[in-house]
């Protein structure tokens, strides 16, 4: 099942996204479950929010993946959506 994860940042919390990159994408790499991903981007071109789309089992399993993700641990996000997706292109 493919889940679309939308997070967008608090406001100025840049620093929060830089200081915990390193640990969301070793995250990334050892959980296995992620498709693609990548920053969103504010209107100055800095990241702003995530985009990652996870091939996990179920909902509940993309809901762990989002409450483990150091991001989160850190505080990062002001919203989080958890979306059904299906991938019809690429």
């Amino acid at each position: 099942m493919l889940i679309a994860l939308i997070a967008k940042d608090k406001t100025g919390a840049l620093q929060t996204r830089k200081d915990n990159r390193d640990a969301h994408l070793a995250y990334i790499d050892s959980t296995g479950v992620v498709a693609q991903a990548g920053p969103l981007l504010d209107e100055a071109g800095e990241m702003a929010g995530s985009l990652v789309i996870l091939d996990v089992t179920d909902m509940t399993a993309a809901q762990d993946w989002a409450a483990n993700d150091p991001y989160a641990k850190a505080g990062l996000f002001e919203s989080v959506e958890l979306v059904a997706w299906k991938k019809v292109i690429g």
